[in-house]
């Protein structure tokens, strides 16, 4: 008999539990004595605390700060750096930054308490924006310019392409911040168990969390033991924040000796939460005489908030992406990360790859309408092939199947004749994007910082246990990590289990972030499997490991950030078809057409699932998702009635196809894909819009109020 290809759909081993509603969550946990906490947060953006004002706590209710942590741990949580601090001391940053936790058993006279505390401030002078930032509005509060890093990569000689060329194009596109919107709002409970303590968590990097918080107590990583929650959702959100519940959490733990838990409500979680970096990015691209581009000078700056958190990492992501899927004969990019009094900027599905690679297709929309051609056209000339140089002066490794896909999106969409049809101004439009993503981690950081593990445990029942730290989310890795395992050892997929990891009894496999789960965990996997299968017929338990392994041929320099930046890439192509109300300027969004090249998938609806939610991810992103923040009240969308996201009633339903176009060093041919699928919508959506209303655009997002502006005042 054929066996069916891997790709071959099968039920998600979650799907009946969730849509069962049986699921334990981690609101849904309770332990013997467990107490509840609420955090207690800054009120201003910047500022010293000159004094705390406690209310009369109840017998059984404590204050818990920076004062509770015992001696010899450091008040500080290790992300990237250590440069954020577990609770606010002496001075604040931000708004909601932790200032103390309230704990006790009724969570009715906790919220009583917080609103009896007043604390009093010398306030200062807060910078909020970018251009805030980098003028060091109120003083630097972040070395001397109020930046987390500054950076270039240079493939040429721009400055001197620039002195000769016959003109040159200036630009700036803006995005704004993106709130996650995770179905299940931030939570954790914190225990102790002998020695040991214990971190419940929905998170989407147990390892991480262990690490970050460990020095708080002055101990060992293996004196904290994070168990990761079934997680309902996160695109990111919950890759470093998790570490902002853990600290205090464990902290309270150590002095008040009972279980703990801390469960965001939905305000607090859109109020005081991480967020997509704002960004601006500036280009000065240099033409010849016949319209041809002979370099593009790339100034990118992402608001990095008040602490750094991941921003230097997603800023080398956005960076390294800042010529999308062209190959330009000579660029420079600088990036810088500037500090803000903003709620820190973090992780967020596509890791500072969407920012830039927005930027650079609507800039490529904008250079068109300067030489008098469709985009199309003007994109199509400069399409990444194969040995192509790439900004850090590394290669596209990869066999490129632009073409094939374009040819699909434009079989499926109509795109040539609505481009033709649709006249400019017309209030109709179509707008098509390019768009790739680097699997994995950049440059080295598989192999000397991840340095990621896998293990098997086929158990004395004959059940084979997946034993990673990489967590389920809701995008369907349990799935194909077990059907990856299953089809390896050829035995059926009820064969195989995959709990939610435990950081004392899994290996690190590494976290659950850029696109590097399915591709490099799953490899991992199936080498583990393959070990397995030949030593299936040895008696008793079998445990099998395989470590990470980078394939030989692909040099990358870490100091210089010069080289292979990523091995290699996952593709897409996208077209959106609008028509504008000349009314009330709303966008009526008529048709998404996409094709996407992931490798090989390992469940097809896994990935069409994925396909369809980050497009219409970004497609909110554009087109409605506007979150503003102030010095005096923070965010100021932070409720799902005021935070407008996309429903099923805003967007049509989507024609989305797969190219196979196996990557020789993922389990069946498979590579990253679930940022991949955000990182072009948002300007398909944007190049429709401008066409339809005859007028450029250059920031993000754009409901109908802010459309309505930009038309009246010109872009």
């Amino acid at each position: 008999m054929r066996e069916t290809p891997i790709g071959t759909p099968i039920r998600r081993l979650d799907a009946i539990s969730k849509a069962s509603g049986t699921q334990m969550y981690l609101s849904d946990y309770r332990f013997d004595g467990m107490l509840y906490s609420r955090m207690v947060r800054s009120t201003v953006a910047r500022g010293r605390i000159a004094a705390i004002n406690m209310p009369p706590l109840p017998d059984g209710y404590y204050f818990i700060t920076h004062k509770d942590i015992p001696e010899g741990g450091v008040n500080e949580l290790y992300m990237i750096k250590k440069d954020y601090r577990c609770f606010a001391e002496g001075d604040v940053r931000y708004i909601g930054e932790t200032i103390g936790l309230l704990v006790g058993p009724d969570r009715g006279v906790l919220l009583d308490l917080e609103q009896g505390i007043v604390i009093e401030y010398e306030e200062g002078v807060p910078s909020i924006s970018i251009e805030e930032g980098l003028a060091c509005k109120g003083g630097p509060f972040v070395g001397d310019r109020n930046l987390f890093c500054d950076f270039t990569i240079d493939k040429g000689n721009i400055d001197e392409v620039l002195a000769k060329a016959y003109r040159v194009v200036e630009d700036e596109i803006n995005t704004g911040w993106q709130e996650h919107v995770h179905l299940e709002t931030n939570a954790a409970v914190a225990e102790k168990e002998g020695d040991k303590f214990i971190i419940n968590i929905s998170c989407q990097c147990p390892f991480y969390v262990r690490k970050s918080v460990a020095g708080l107590m002055n101990r060992p990583f293996e004196d904290i033991i994070v168990r990761q929650t079934t997680t309902g959702g996160a695109f990111g959100g919950k890759e470093h924040f998790p570490d902002i519940l853990a600290g205090p959490l464990l902290v309270a733990v150590n002095k008040i000796g009972k279980p703990i838990q801390l469960v965001f409500d939905r305000h607090e979680d859109g109020a005081f939460s991480v967020k997509r970096h704002p960004s601006r990015t500036r280009f000065k691209t240099a033409l010849d005489k016949d319209g041809n581009i002979l370099g593009m000078d790339i100034d990118v700056v992402y608001n990095a908030g008040a602490y750094e958190s991941c921003s230097y990492v997603v800023l080398q992501r956005g960076v390294f992406h800042a010529a999308g899927v062209y190959t330009i004969p000579v660029t420079r990019v600088r990036g810088r990360a500037v500090a803000t009094n903003t709620f820190p900027s973090d992780a967020f599905r596509g890791f500072g790859a969407p920012q830039t690679l927005f930027a650079i297709e609507v800039h490529m929309c904008h250079l068109a309408n300067e030489l008098g051609i469709d985009p199309l056209e003007l994109k199509k000339r400069y399409f990444n092939k194969k040995g192509d140089i790439t900004v850090t002066n590394g290669h596209i490794n990869d066999t490129v199947v632009l073409s094939e896909m374009l040819q699909q999106v434009m079989e499926a969409s109509g795109y040539a004749q609505k481009a033709a049809t649709y006249k400019p101004g017309s209030g109709k439009g179509i707008g098509i994007s390019f768009y790739n993503h680097g699997g994995a981690f950049t440059g080295n950081g598989e192999q000397m910082i991840i340095k990621a593990k896998a293990k098997l445990h086929r158990r004395a029942d004959g059940i084979v246990a997946i034993l990673v730290g990489s967590t389920e989310m809701g995008q369907g890795l349990q799935t194909a990590l077990a059907k990856i395992v299953a089809r390896v050892l050829d035995v059926d997929q009820d064969r195989v289990v995959y709990d939610n990891p435990d950081t004392s009894c899994v290996a690190d496999s590494g976290p659950t972030v850029a696109s590097r789960s399915t591709m490099i965990v799953g490899k991992l996997l199936e080498r583990a499997a393959l070990e397995m299968k030949e030593r299936w017929e040895e008696p008793g338990e079998i445990i099998t490991q395989a470590e990470y392994q980078h394939p030989e041929g692909y040099p990358w320099d870490q100091s210089t950030f010069q080289g292979d930046a990523y091995i290699t890439y996952g593709w897409g192509v996208c077209a959106v078809e609008v028509e504008v109300d000349p009314l009330t300027r709303e966008v009526i969004t008529k048709g998404v057409w996409s094709s996407h090249d992931v490798g090989v998938p390992i469940d097809e609806l896994v990935v069409k699932g994925q396909i369809h939610g980050g497009i219409i991810q970004s497609l909110g992103y554009a087109a409605m998702e506007k979150l503003e923040n102030t010095a005096k009240k923070g965010f100021k969308q932070v409720g799902l009635s005021d935070y407008i996201i996309p429903t099923s009633m805003d967007f049509p339903a989507q024609t989305a196809t797969l190219v196979h176009n196996p990557y020789p060093y993922g389990p069946f041919g498979a590579k990253g894909m679930g940022e991949l699928v955000f990182n072009g919508a948002s300007a398909a959506f944007i190049d429709a819009v401008s066409r339809a209303v005859d007028t450029e655009i250059r920031s993000i997002p754009i409901p109908p109020e802010t459309l309505t502006e930009l038309m009246k005042h010109g872009a």
